[in-house]
């Protein structure tokens, strides 16, 4: 296992990133099996609510493809680059971050590419 700094749960925050744009996808969370899958080709996170693993698209179909896996100088946060296909955030925005904060109002700065009724009652 790579040597990796993980909060008192066990867990690393992990920021995806889309290869080649730069655009920032998402922020979650890993521990050693989620990190040890991932590195096996399916990328898989830790959800602190569920209190266990899941795989990007296993109900949405919203796949991320890994293209490289990076740690910080400080060996406590991951950067993974992907290929996400569609939408990254369970809101059906494209990514998470698609709240800005303007003269103290928080303002939607993205739409909606699909409902997520639409997104999870796929098949």
């Amino acid at each position: 296992m790579i040597d990796l700094k993980f909060n008192s749960d066990g867990l690393i925050p992990v920021i995806v990133q889309q290869h080649d744009t730069g655009e920032v996808l998402m922020m979650s969370w890993m521990n050693k099996t989620a990190i040890t899958e991932t590195l096996n080709g399916n990328v898989c996170y830790y959800s602190r609510t569920r209190k266990s693993l899941w795989y990007k698209g296993e109900s949405s179909g919203q796949i991320q493809t890994l293209v490289s896996f990076l740690i910080d100088c400080d060996r406590d946060t991951i950067l993974l680059k992907v290929d996400q296909k569609g939408v990254a955030c369970h809101t059906g925005h494209h990514n998470c971050f698609f709240t800005e904060i303007k003269h103290d109002e928080e303002v939607e700065i993205s739409k909606v590419l699909i409902s997520p009724e639409e997104l999870y009652d796929a098949p």
